[in-house]
């Protein structure tokens, strides 16, 4: 089967990647090329930008996502071409892909048609190894507490609190909870253990929220792994760890730069879930992309709902970071199953149910400008869209102060998006932004998870049981009550349940396990039925993921 992303990147011709460094100024010296068309920026070099002006930074988001495809990657990297088009410096940044999704049901996450970054197959796969990294440092870790154990326990760990779970870059269900050491004394002490993805563990998010080497060890220090009988917490820095985790990343930190089709510069680096973590790439690639460029495009995962109320109530504070102005992205395709349309009913023109699907956008402009940005929509074009229901999304936005543009760009490229690109810049120029967090980080833990169902999802009320109250209290009561608090839930809906789509209200949030990163400064509520290890589906993309004679991959795109 013909597919037209994987075609259109395999014809590019890239630039080396020292060309794509070039335009940003960056010398010679500080690119560790990884290949012909990928490099690390040193982090020597990073330290000397320190003092420059910050250029202006865009967050690219979406309403809930459908499977009709909304393209907030693919719209992120086209307004980045775009802008560069227009005469400004743009980098964009983005997250890398986990191999879970890769190879389980959504594929590879390099953008689409004309507007991608490349090279496509090496950014899917293992790219410049950072994720093995993390899962390296994850397990070392997880390792490290096991033999404390098994050579007398001198930190005094309650083998029954261990809460430092093993990790893996892959979709796998069975090892969500399983039993370890088993096999005799020589094997340790047997106990229950489990596995999240990688994209889930703490180590992701600490590696995304680092600002520099020092930063990123102090925080894996803090981590907190277990308790001992009396209650008391042990973190990574008790056993030692912190050490020899920041060694093994030590080379992963640093900042991957790539290229778009048309080779704007792409830093991508960094790739936390954002419905089942803060969503966002890596602090270090924004504050060097704003260190380099006039506009930095960047994206956070999923609807503005999860990825982009994490990129600002905890990475804009965590960094210091001022956004500028924020794009949203959907499609008539999407907003007519919001709409209440069946999928294999896309198709036929249907203005109504567009009319009722825009519900859904507008609530995510509502609530971006809760934070203090205006908002420009992108309307990601489809060829079946007609001039009527893109109308009927330009009106409803109109009614709200709001401008719509239709793309093209997965069709043109940068071209396509030169429109969202001046609407963008006069957003910008105009100096609208007035950036606040949506809560006070002095505010109680459960009110904070509150405040978002409540002014984010329009619930009535979340619903904590005793005995995830009694950890909340817990947690404040040693210290870390003055922390954000990161949402795990379904994107496909503002409710807990993924069916219900649109525009709810009304509805009860449930809050069914809240779990304390310390070292990333946030505490995890996981609500209703949401995995920190997904599953493959049925049919998964690994199936028809093949390599051809001459070489060439099939299928992973």
């Amino acid at each position: 089967m013909s597919n037209p992303d994987l075609e259109i990147a395999r014809a590019a011709v890239l630039r080396p990647i020292g060309e794509i460094a070039a335009k940003l100024n960056i010398p010679d010296d500080a690119v560790e090329p990884y290949g012909r068309h990928k490099a690390k920026i040193g982090l020597d070099f990073i330290k000397t930008l320190e003092s420059r002006k910050d250029g202006a930074l865009v967050l690219v988001t979406g309403i809930n996502p459908t499977p009709a495809g909304e393209g907030k990657t693919t719209t992120t990297v086209g307004l980045g071409d775009a802008l560069n088009r227009i005469g400004k410096r743009a980098v964009i940044a983005l997250r890398e892909p986990s191999l879970g999704p890769s190879f389980g049901m959504k594929g590879g996450a390099a953008g689409g048609g004309y507007a991608q970054v490349v090279p496509m197959d090496q950014i899917n796969l293992h790219f410049t190894g950072d994720f093995h990294a993390i899962t390296s440092a994850n397990n070392l870790l997880a390792a490290m507490i096991d033999n404390s154990i098994y050579w007398g326990n001198p930190l005094g760990i309650d083998a029954r609190r261990i809460s430092w779970r093993r990790c893996l870059d892959m979709n796998d269900r069975a090892l969500r909870s399983i039993v370890g050491s088993l096999g005799g004394v020589a094997n340790g002490f047997p106990r229950e253990d489990g596995f999240d993805i990688t994209v889930a563990s703490e180590v992701m998010a600490v590696f995304c929220l680092a600002s520099d080497l020092a930063d990123l060890q102090s925080r894996l220090g803090r981590m907190i792994v277990a308790q001992k009988r009396d209650g008391t917490n042990v973190t990574a820095a008790d056993v030692k760890a912190d050490g020899a985790m920041s060694v093994l990343l030590k080379d992963a930190v640093a900042p991957n730069l790539v290229q778009t089709l048309e080779g704007s510069p792409a830093l991508v680096h960094g790739g936390p879930f954002a419905n089942i973590a803060h969503g966002c790439n890596s602090v270090m690639a924004t504050r060097l992309g704003l260190k380099l460029a006039d506009v930095v495009v960047t994206e956070a995962g999923f609807g503005a709902d999860l990825g982009g109320e994490k990129f600002l109530d905890i990475k804009c504070r965590a960094a210091g970071l001022k956004p500028s102005c924020a794009v949203v992205v959907a499609t008539v395709r999407a907003l007519k199953m919001h709409g209440g349309i069946a999928r294999n009913a896309l198709g036929p023109e249907n203005v109504e149910a567009v009319q009722r699907g825009t519900a859904n956008l507008a609530r995510h402009v509502e609530n971006l400008r809760k934070f203090g940005l205006p908002v420009v929509v992108a309307v990601n074009h489809f060829t079946s869209d007609t001039a009527a229901e893109f109308e009927a999304i330009r009106d409803a936005m109109a009614a709200m102060g709001v401008e719509a543009i239709s793309c093209t760009h997965w069709a043109h490229g940068g071209a396509g998006a030169e429109a969202l690109a001046h609407a963008v810049m006069k957003r910008i120029d105009a100096g609208e932004a007035a950036y606040k967090p949506l809560y006070p980080l002095e505010m109680k833990l459960a009110d904070k998870i509150r405040t978002i169902a409540r002014e984010i999802y329009r619930a009535s009320d979340i619903s904590v049981p005793d005995a995830v109250a009694r950890r909340l209290q817990a947690f404040e009561d040693a210290g870390f009550g003055n922390v954000p608090v990161c949402i795990a839930k379904t994107q496909y809906s503002f409710t807990s349940d993924p069916t219900v789509m649109g525009a709810p209200t009304g509805h009860t949030i449930p809050v069914r396990e809240v779990r304390l990163s310390a070292g990333a400064g946030f505490v995890v509520a996981i609500c209703g039925d949401i995995m920190t290890m997904p599953g493959l589906p049925r049919v998964p993309a690994a199936e028809t993921i093949l390599l051809r004679e001459d070489g060439e991959i099939e299928g992973l795109f």
